[in-house]
């Protein structure tokens, strides 16, 4: 999903660029995006100091903001998602638990096995037929009584939208029900919200909203808001003052941060308001996508900007169809033997998703 697929004989898309190869539709993630004109300018104007003595005013400004935003005391800047979410299973539990979360996640599948590694967590993953956890599935799996054959739940954790469950929104009053029966058990919870402006311009909810009752909660700047890096985790006053500690633990120091920062903060500014044509161009490709032969898709299971295709009665692999794809300027990445992930974002247009399913047709239907 996260590797690179390029034209034959490419690498990777800045040799596609050297080459002259500028047109590439590149749905593989919307993490892909080029720093717009703005935020360049705001990057190359930043104010800047020694973050890790609290000295940047620009990361401070976006931190407060952050906050602001979420209804939080306080937030950090982090480098990435995986490492807000890290931070924050460190700060929630203790060595030995287990984290129970959708077995699909983020956190479970694609953060290189750090809850183990560095917190000495076991994940205990819980199946859901479309990504959203149900209390009557969630409850089985809690482990909190005597005898202690085995280890203690100490975290749950939510992620909104779900990125392998095709970008689906679990909505406030869900959230709020959820960490209701955890808080009941004395289990904290923690959001791993990398794309929740996504879910909060679907759900036509603030994104305070969709936390609120959340210990803590992870959002990412650099996937649908279109900056260049970081991630924020906010939470408690006390929660941050501890969680920048863990940073700098690994490795998170970023000193004159404000150049990355001024980034962000024109991303969380001017970001959300265009996220809703992302989700209709998702809704536009998964509709075109559902007239191609083969093609295992339902069109009104995408929520936002996310869409995952089942590729087994195409007669070919996800891997075959990414690659003959790729062959003509179209990204993608497989998410699976037999299903392909499509992302839109900020730098695809109407036209791009035109051309990009002429090129999945063609793929798929050539003999």
């Amino acid at each position: 999903m996260r590797g690179r697929f390029t034209p034959k004989g490419m690498t990777d898309v800045a040799e596609m660029e050297e080459r002259g190869v500028s047109s590439a539709v590149d749905l593989r993630s919307d993490t892909v995006t080029r720093p717009s004109a703005e935020m360049r300018r705001a990057m190359a104007a930043a104010e800047v100091g020694d973050d890790v003595y609290g000295e940047d005013p620009t990361v401070n400004r976006l931190e407060q903001r952050a906050a602001e935003i979420f209804g939080r005391e306080a937030a950090l800047f982090v480098p990435t998602g995986t490492m807000g979410n890290q931070i924050a299973v460190h700060l929630h539990t203790r060595p030995g638990q287990e984290i129970v979360c959708e077995a699909r996640s983020h956190v479970y599948n694609y953060e290189m096995a750090m809850a183990a590694a560095f917190s000495g967590c076991l994940v205990r993953p819980v199946a859901s037929s479309d990504g959203r956890l149900d209390w009557r599935q969630v409850a089985p799996q809690l482990s909190l009584a005597a005898p202690y054959h085995r280890a203690r739940t100490g975290l749950a954790v939510l992620e909104n939208t779900h990125n392998m469950a095709g970008g689906v929104v679990t909505g406030a009053a869900q959230t709020a029900e959820l960490c209701r029966r955890f808080h009941e058990l004395e289990i904290p919870v923690h959001l791993d919200g990398a794309r929740i402006f996504n879910a909060a311009a679907a759900a036509g909810a603030s994104v305070a909203e969709l936390s609120r009752d959340c210990d803590s909660v992870m959002f990412c700047l650099s996937k649908g808001l279109g900056a260049p890096v970081g991630s924020m985790l906010a939470g408690s006053r006390d929660f941050i003052h501890r969680a920048r500690i863990v940073r700098k633990m690994l490795g998170g120091g970023m000193r004159q941060a404000g150049v990355l920062a001024a980034a962000g903060l024109v991303a969380l500014e001017k970001g959300p308001a265009r996220l809703a044509q992302d989700h209709a161009l998702a809704k536009r490709l998964a509709e075109g996508l559902a007239e191609i032969r083969g093609v295992e898709i339902d069109p009104a299971r995408v929520e936002t900007n996310i869409v995952i295709f089942g590729t087994a009665r195409t007669g070919f692999s996800a891997a075959e169809i990414v690659a003959r794809m790729a062959e003509h300027n179209v990204l993608a990445g497989a998410a699976g033997p037999d299903a392909i992930r499509l992302v839109t974002h900020l730098d695809v247009d109407a036209a791009k998703i035109e051309e990009a399913l002429r090129v999945i047709r063609a793929a798929i239907e050539r003999a």
